[in-house]
């Protein structure tokens, strides 16, 4: 017994020595190398960050230097997968997640100062006692203005664990002393959907800003609040919306289509394909339905235009969206940090990838597409949206394309007639919405008794708000130009309006002042009266139908034909015998 637990370490490790010799034959056996490839290529990254580490002329701190290598490396893959610093996660999982914790203010940065510009309702700020207007100087006893203060490390000193206290020091008005208050963080919502209001007796409106974890329930409440104002027929605004979360954005279509209609697939070299499609559970599968996008709107917001449109079940309006058609699955990492690796492509019914064409590494292409489809004319002539993709059909026969996002059903153009380098320039510049700013932090006492867009607007209307831009904005740097300012005034009037409602109301009124005289909801409401919004068969489509009914009227004919000549015979038979 003695001898054999001698010799034990001995077979153990041979045996273990063997154990590795096999499994390395078959990882190489069965692997084509891929593993041998991996390692070697690691290896070489950390040979090499030891060499410099150890050999370079100057101290050099490693760390930065893979955080500045990843993002690299990931970018050689494609457009969209990315790598998210430690410090920035947490911002990143806020923006879909529907709710964060902080103080319950919404702020810009002026003249390295946080101003206030608006504080949530019953939120932690405002029963602290802070108010829209106020310049934030302090947090938790120390100065916070200069060039410190930038939108990331306000976001990352105000916001924490919720019923944690922050200190925050205020300076209101003309006041010189700093009044000091202290509030206690609290969840903070953040909505998708921004806007819901009938835009006439018949039909209702809802504008979503994202696809987050609180979409499909924001949507229900929407739709029950219109469905007790009369709701007949419902327009979704994604416009600007930029995506989310793909369930989501399935969720949302689940609630239009019928049983077993397909959504959506995704399938990727490692992911099989996997295909999400209706349950026939949803409350508003007959409704008459309209989708507006536009070149912002992506990802999610595709998915869901194209499960409409490809089901023949809703019409879309506005212009060509982004065209990303690439999932991507959250990764983190061990120090905090995460990646999001595209893994699949995702699909619409028909079977079309709506992503448009991109190459491996830093596409500047890619990047500045949507400013090539501006200069080629695409956001003012249907004819000039190019489809590099083949043909695909939906449900009807209608055509669609496929390599570059979702053609809307009708086109609207972006109105351009009297755009000028004026007013190009006061827009782009962000002068606009540093005058709106500043003239409602001058005039916040008398504006704050205007509370609906339709008193606002009135008192916005005795003044002459686009003269007191023009003296603003050439103080400031943009010079005077009366023709110019004269051919753009209605513009520029309603860019300012917007942002005066804006800041002194809330998103809803400021959306529903831009739909006012929007052409695509002009569009809307005319589709809605004209009972279009159920998109018709193609003209070839349609006489293919004709041709299978003729074609099964006849066979059915023949059929009837040989089973009354088979009942004929038996007859006779039956009476022979």
């Amino acid at each position: 017994m003695n001898r054999k637990n001698r010799f034990m370490p001995l077979w153990l490790a041979v045996s273990v020595v063997i154990g590795i010799f096999i499994g390395s034959f078959f990882a190489n056996r069965f692997s084509g190398n891929r593993l041998s490839i991996i390692n070697s290529g690691s290896n070489k990254l950390n040979d090499l960050l030891h060499i410099v580490d150890d050999q370079y002329v100057d101290t050099v701190n490693v760390n930065d230097l893979v955080e500045k290598a990843v993002p690299t490396i990931l970018s050689e893959l494609d457009p969209h997968s990315v790598y998210i610093s430690q410090k920035d996660v947490q911002q990143a999982n806020d923006d879909l997640k529907g709710s964060f914790f902080g103080v319950g203010i919404e702020f810009t940065i002026r003249k390295d100062t946080i101003h206030v510009q608006n504080v949530i309702s019953n939120g932690p700020s405002e029963r602290a006692g802070l108010l829209a207007g106020d310049k934030i100087v302090e947090i938790d006893g120390q100065p916070f203005v200069g060039k410190d203060v930038t939108n990331e490390e306000a976001m990352h000193r105000l916001k924490g664990d919720k019923d944690t206290k922050v200190k925050i020091g205020v300076v209101r008005g003309k006041e010189k002393q700093i009044r000091r208050y202290t509030v206690i963080r609290g969840e903070i919502p953040m909505k998708s959907v921004t806007a819901t209001y009938m835009l006439d007796s018949h039909t209702g409106y809802i504008k979503i800003k994202n696809f987050g974890d609180k979409t499909y329930p924001e949507l229900l409440i929407a739709l029950a609040r219109l469905g007790q104002e009369g709701l007949e027929n419902l327009v979704i605004d994604l416009r600007g919306n930029t995506g989310g979360y793909l369930g989501s954005a399935v969720q949302m279509a689940n609630e239009f289509l019928s049983r077993g209609k397909l959504i959506v697939y995704t399938e990727g070299r490692h992911s099989p394909r996997q295909e999400y499609r209706s349950d026939g559970r949803g409350s508003y599968q007959h409704i008459p339905l309209v989708v507006l996008i536009d070149e912002g709107s992506a990802s999610a917001s595709e998915i869901f235009a194209g499960a409409i449109q490809d089901n023949d079940r809703g019409t879309i309006i506005g212009r060509r969206s982004f065209g990303k058609g690439l999932v991507q699955q959250p990764i983190s990492l061990h120090d905090g940090s995460m990646i999001r690796l595209t893994i699949a492509r995702y699909y619409s019914p028909s079977g079309r990838c709506i992503q448009k064409p991109y190459t491996s590494g830093a596409d500047r292409s890619y990047e500045e597409d949507l400013i090539n489809r501006y200069q080629h004319g695409e956001f003012f002539s249907q004819d000039s949206i190019k489809h590099e993709g083949p043909e695909y059909h939906t449900s009807n026969g209608r055509v669609v394309y496929g390599g570059g996002g979702i053609t809307p059903d009708i086109f609207v153009a972006e109105d351009t007639a009297d755009v000028t380098s004026y007013y190009k320039e006061a827009s782009m510049s962000g002068l606009i919405l540093q005058f709106a700013y500043e003239y409602v932090d001058d005039n916040r006492q008398q504006l704050s008794t205007y509370t609906t867009k339709k008193a606002l607007l009135a008192y916005l209307k005795k003044l002459n708000i686009v003269e007191l831009f023009a003296q603003y904005a050439d103080k400031n740097g943009l010079k005077r130009r009366n023709l110019m300012i004269q051919k753009s005034h209605a513009l520029l009037e309603r860019y300012i309006n917007s942002r005066l409602i804006y800041n002194v109301l809330d998103e809803q009124a400021w959306t529903e002042y831009l739909n006012d005289d929007d052409p695509a909801i002009r569009e809307t409401l005319r589709v809605f009266k004209a009972g279009e919004s159920f998109p018709k068969p193609s003209e070839s489509a349609a006489k293919e139908s004709k041709q299978k009914v003729a074609y099964d009227y006849k066979a059915t004919h023949v059929r009837f034909g040989a089973m009354k000549k088979c009942q004929l015979q038996q007859k006779r038979m039956s009476a022979i015998t």
